[in-house]
């Protein structure tokens, strides 16, 4: 709605919590039930504006979008490879010096990255189980965060529908006040109305009766 000035807002007339149209027609009642229906049965085509968008896990990291992947699509994990842990000798017979080089350096590949893996686990023993109590803990002090946000929007959920209702029952008040005076009202003028009516005739009775008088 709009206007040579601006926009216009629209003004709803109604008080929900006093107004019981529905209750006094059955009818209209189940039209409004039944327009309810259909929109639940609609599609959501758009969120509202203030619903942030889904995130994307793992934007960094190709390798767990692709496990995510396989994940959702009920594909069996992959074997592990375990030619890389094994020590292979050369395979070429009679073997070169380049072959057992090659061996050799295979080998110490296999040592380092063993090396390397028991380092790992000695770290993890020593300090992981701390970190992912820490973890563990600011998880659960979100979760109390967000917990204690919805109890908070519920409850003003709650103090705002009091509100509302509080007020419209008052104001309901004030309407059937007015629609009682508003009846007496027009019920005083009705017999006001009446009493002039009769009034007029029987003026007009004794302005006749009066003529009747004077012409004897």
């Amino acid at each position: 709605m709009s206007s040579e000035n601006g926009p216009v807002t629209a003004v709803i007339d109604s008080l929900p919590y006093y107004d019981n149209d529905l209750e006094r027609d059955p009818s209209l009642k189940e039209r409004a039930e039944k327009l309810i229906q259909k929109e639940l049965g609609k599609e959501v085509q758009s969120l509202h504006p203030r619903v942030p968008p889904p995130p994307t896990l793992f934007a960094n990291s190709p390798l767990l979008q692709q496990e995510m992947a396989r994940v959702e699509t009920h594909q069996p994990m992959p074997q592990i490879d375990t030619f890389r842990y094994q020590l292979p000798g050369p395979t070429n017979t009679p073997a070169t010096e380049e072959d057992w080089e090659a061996a050799l350096k295979n080998a110490q590949a296999q040592l380092e990255h063993q090396r390397l893996r028991h380092m790992n686990f000695a770290l993890l023993q020593q300090y992981g189980s701390n970190a992912w109590r820490i973890h563990n803990f600011l998880l659960e002090q979100t979760a109390k965060n967000l917990e204690k946000a919805v109890e908070d929007l519920k409850q003003l959920t709650v103090e705002v529908n009091r509100e509302r209702k509080n007020f419209q029952t008052g104001v309901g008040t004030q309407l059937n006040t007015l629609e009682t005076r508003w009846t007496e009202l027009i019920s005083s003028v009705l017999q006001i109305e009446m009493a002039n009516v009769a009034l007029e005739g029987e003026i007009d009775r004794l302005n006749k009766r009066e003529v009747e008088l004077s012409n004897l």
